[in-house]
């Protein structure tokens, strides 16, 4: 189950800052992306205009992606004026200025040239957790430069793992992560269907090669990634024979019908991943025999996703809140961390477990505040800038505080 690399997808990406002639009306109306002349790398000089598939996309920390496939022009705005060398701009049509005029000057633009010859003009707000995340994925740095691209048909680019699938998910950018080779197998063990998650998940903890009490960092990411290709292979199956079925009713489309199972698709894939991430780590500790409890319940009718040493120390007023630990779990923050603090009253220093890549340091800046450390695996430390590095915890980190905790650890402990 080899993961493609970004070269797979993508002939080239720039990134640049949008200026106000750029995308202010009040200050130009020229629909013009301006400064990306050194693009003709990838869409070439032609003399005359051309036009090019484009699908201009806002992208916001909050909100779901705003997506307007239509086209743009690449022209040479000086083509014509005397001995002038060539300055090619990427004219964008008023449809796409509900996209465009999203931005302030000083945002963020990414183009991103597919290997079919479209163009992505990815938008979105300097500083935020996206822009951090996508500069992550594509290996760029503005560093005070008018515009810095990758030409990726010279090199491979980074490994479209599962952290990386995470970010170009949420710039709507769609990688089939399966593993075909599989599905004979798949087919053989779950006959009857997709088998309960806890189930599914210990299936393909079998099939991943790594070694969880040595590096329980890489074993966690693993176990993830081989999940959700075995996951995929069969629900393309799956989905790939409910399409051939149809959904037509006595002659007649069922739009309900088909949109009801739409849904029903998108709600699985989400809610298996969250149960997938609990499962592996519930599987952690259990190699590193660790004593905890699974969906504990506190004060609150939901509790965390874990706590230690176990509930019954926990409600017993004698035992200290300092040798006590709680753990959430999430594939991905965005608001839903807030959750985590209300968890557990008795422990005042909050962690929870999350596979997000790049969270800005203003998001990272309030976790701190609020007194909520960050767990995820080792290897995504590096999509976080250096300063938010220090204080990120890693899972074998986790593991050895909770571990302190199982062996009734005096004092209070702290992780960072």
């Amino acid at each position: 189950m080899k993961a493609g690399s970004l070269s797979q997808n993508f002939a080239g990406v720039g990134v640049k800052r949008v200026t106000a002639t750029e995308i202010d009306p009040t200050v130009s109306r020229g629909h013009e992306f301006q400064g990306v002349d050194s693009f003709r790398a990838f869409l070439g000089v032609p003399a005359e205009k051309i036009s090019v598939p484009v699908k201009y996309v806002w992208l916001s920390d909050e909100e779901p992606p705003l997506v307007v496939p239509l086209a743009g022009t690449w022209y040479d705005s000086r083509r014509g004026k005397g001995h002038r060398g060539g300055e090619y701009r990427l004219y964008y049509p008023a449809a796409a200025e509900e996209v465009v005029y999203r931005a302030r000057q000083g945002d963020t633009l990414f183009l991103c040239m597919g290997k079919d010859e479209s163009l992505l003009a990815l938008l979105c707000a300097s500083g935020s957790s996206i822009e951090q995340q996508l500069l992550w994925l594509f290996g760029l740095d503005l560093g005070g430069k008018d515009l810095v691209q990758r030409d990726l048909r010279k090199e491979q680019g980074r490994t479209v793992d599962l952290a990386a699938r995470y970010v170009l998910e949420l710039a709507d950018i769609e990688v089939i992560a399966s593993a075909d080779e599989w599905l004979e197998r798949l087919l053989k063990e779950f006959p009857a269907g997709l088998p309960p998650t806890r189930k599914f998940s210990a299936f393909a903890r079998g099939l991943a090669d790594v070694d969880p009490r040595a590096d329980p960092d890489q074993a966690l990411l693993t176990w993830m990634d081989v999940e959700e290709r075995l996951f995929m292979t069969y629900e393309r199956h799956i989905v790939g024979e409910r399409l051939r079925q149809g959904f037509v009713v006595d002659g007649i489309a069922d739009v309900d019908r088909f949109v009801r199972y739409s849904l029903e698709v998108q709600n699985r894939r989400k809610s298996r991943a969250g149960y997938a991430l609990g499962h592996h780590g519930e599987a952690l500790l259990e190699v590193h025999s660790i004593p905890h409890k699974r969906e504990a319940t506190t004060e609150k009718r939901n509790g965390p996703d874990f706590l230690f040493p176990d509930e019954t120390r926990y409600h017993d007023m004698q035992w200290s809140a300092d040798r006590l630990l709680m753990l959430g779990v999430k594939t991905s923050c965005k608001d839903r961390w807030r959750q985590v603090l209300a968890e557990a009253d008795r422990i005042e220093r909050k962690h929870l477990l999350t596979l997000e890549p790049g969270i800005s340091p203003t998001q990272t800046d309030e976790m701190r505040k609020e007194k909520l450390q960050l767990v995820l695996p080792r290897p995504l430390h590096g999509s976080y800038r250096p300063a938010q590095q220090a204080e990120l915890a890693g899972v074998a980190d986790f593991l050895e505080l909770a571990r302190a905790m199982g062996a009734e650890a005096q004092g209070p402990l702290m992780l960072l």
